[in-house]
């Protein structure tokens, strides 16, 4: 059966013509011809979404979304509740319950309504995964030509070994033109984002049409099902020395995996999502989604130079006052102007990368690295964990807010976010956490908490750790520099701190010493302990299974 043969058997869908896996090129001038929205507040509902810059489609498409939707639209994010799937998903505020009556009844709205208009549609068949062990056949129809580009460029194609495609295949169908009625859908608003795990179908509705919603709703689906295969989906980074030996890098927003996973001596596997099976790591993705506000162009001069390569895709940065987007070299582009959103963007594919894992993957790593950047100044650079502290430290997803960085922050505050990545987490952060305990344990696995914030004193006291220790430390990690050394325990925390690292002054390995008033930092460090030990019994981990170590 047919692509479009079977659409209209999935969906109903009739009277829409198709745009089949168009290439880089075609998508490009697609998306400036026929992608119309509202890309200002007060703007009408058909202006123009996408424009090429001086180079053309040599170089990037630039793209504006909704002004109200520059991110993921937390609260218009669910999953239909079918009952066969209730119990085993991990809903929370972020990942919300849908009437499957409601949901059957928007989705044969929005099928008549792109009936009914004769829409045109853009389909393109890639894979959520590299590895075909588990990779999933991914099906994109939409009415964006951008967002079938931006698929394009962030998923794998041509997996090869890839059992029942048709069977497995998941597709997602992503209607901008239709807005939702909250009173008649039963949505919060005017769009929905909702996953159906029974139908393995994802609908995206409304003026939802950020592109990080496209690869989020296929992770999302993605760990729901791999530990079902015994395999672990991870929130994090990954690459692989000249040796084979891989190493993975948890972390959330600020605390180095993009930065740190990405060495001169090392292959990149991804920077983003990554499966373990039993065999392999690989990379869920092909391509990078990088945030752009702020870009140090020497010190990332990767994602700088793919700037102006062909038909990447670059989202939410304001073209310059008084010059034409067409006129526009994307060098010039000023990545400070955070006037439409602070959540700029650039797709890329990995093929941008000099340094690529071949496959995107590589054997089963030897270390596992939790990252956080503790802005109160407490941990220490470097701790090394026992099994019981990785499944602890893994589901606190410890890190810290910076004063300024929300409105109402003056002073540093601690975040955690499960599993390094919660809101994306559809099943609960035991099941996770028992299958990295397990997995670490078959690889003969370490791990460590580094730690890339404060030292000598909090945010606006103390000073960020330098790049170079910390480098340093995560070196000696991967060489198992550290497996043996003298260590002392953290009298607060409870913490294996070593007392010394090639390349590392002593001094700064316990964070007291560096801090002037000691008494300042005991309390700080049982401020601390304190903040962990609540969010441990607010999320109910013992009950879960996870044993308390502070």
């Amino acid at each position: 059966m047919d692509y479009a043969s079977q659409l209209e058997e999935l969906f109903g869908l009739k009277n829409c013509s198709y745009e089949y896996n168009l290439d880089k090129k075609a998508l490009f001038h697609a998306a400036i011809d026929s992608d119309r929205g509202r890309v200002k507040a007060d703007g009408g509902w058909d202006e123009q979404k996408c424009f090429a810059t001086k180079l053309g489609d040599e170089g990037p498409l630039i793209y504006y979304t909704d002004p109200g939707s520059t991110g993921r639209r937390t609260k218009d994010t669910f999953a239909a509740s079918y009952p066969e799937f209730d119990d085993s998903i991990w809903w929370k505020k972020d990942f919300q319950k849908y009437d499957p009556t409601a949901y059957e009844a928007l989705l044969a709205r929005v099928v008549e309504h792109l009936n009914a208009k004769n829409a045109k549609l853009f389909v393109k068949d890639v894979y959520a995964g590299s590895d075909p062990a588990y990779a999933l056949p991914f099906r994109f129809v939409g009415e964006y030509a951008c967002h079938a580009l931006f698929v394009h460029t962030m998923f794998p194609k041509d997996v090869k070994g890839v059992a029942d495609e048709d069977g497995r295949r998941w597709t997602l169908l992503n209607v901008p033109s239709f807005k939702c009625d909250p009173e008649r859908d039963g949505s919060n608003s005017d769009n929905a984002l909702i996953i159906d795990m029974k139908h393995r179908i994802a609908l995206i509705c409304g003026p939802n049409d950020y592109c990080g919603s496209n690869k989020k709703t296929l992770f999302t689906v993605l760990n729901y099902m791999l530990p079902d295969m015994g395999f672990l989906p991870m929130h994090c980074s990954a690459n692989v020395g000249v040796d084979g030996d891989s190493a993975i890098l948890f972390g959330l927003s600020g605390t180095g995996k993009t930065t740190l996973s990405a060495d001169p001596e090392r292959n990149l596997i991804g920077d983003d999502e990554i499966g373990w099976t039993d065999s392999a790591i690989s990379n869920f993705e092909d391509g990078c989604y990088a945030k752009l506000i702020d870009l140090n162009k020497e010190a990332e001069p990767v994602i700088a130079k793919a700037m102006s390569m062909s038909c990447t895709l670059i989202e939410n940065v304001p073209p310059l006052k008084g010059k034409a987007l067409a006129d526009t070299d994307p060098q010039e582009l000023d990545l400070t102007d955070s006037s439409l959103t602070e959540n700029t963007r650039f797709a890329y594919g990995l093929e941008c990368n000099p340094m690529v894992a071949a496959g995107s993957r590589g054997p089963v790593p030897k270390t596992i690295v939790l990252l956080t950047a503790d802005a109160f100044g407490v941990l220490p650079p470097v701790s090394l964990l026992t099994p019981d502290e990785v499944m602890y430290h893994f589901v606190s997803g410890f890190t810290s807010k910076l004063a300024g960085t929300e409105v109402g922050i003056t002073e540093p505050q601690a975040a955690f976010s499960a599993c390094f990545g919660a809101p994306f987490m559809a099943r609960h952060s035991s099941v996770y956490a028992e299958l990295l305990a397990a997995k670490m344990k078959d690889a003969d696995a370490r791990c460590i908490l580094l730690n890339t914030g404060w030292s000598g004193g909090a945010y606006g006291t103390g000073s960020r750790i330098s790049i170079k220790h910390t480098r340093a430390l995560l070196n000696a990690a991967l060489r198992g520099d550290l497996d043996h050394v003298e260590t002392e325990k953290h009298p607060v925390l409870n913490l294996t701190m070593p007392r010394s690292c090639p390349s590392v002054p002593d001094e700064i390995l316990n964070p007291k010493n560096t801090w002037n008033d000691k008494d300042a930092y005991d309390a700080a460090a049982i401020k601390l302990r304190d903040m962990f030990r609540k969010n441990y019994e607010d999320k109910n981990f013992g009950n879960l299974g996870i044993k308390a170590v502070l």
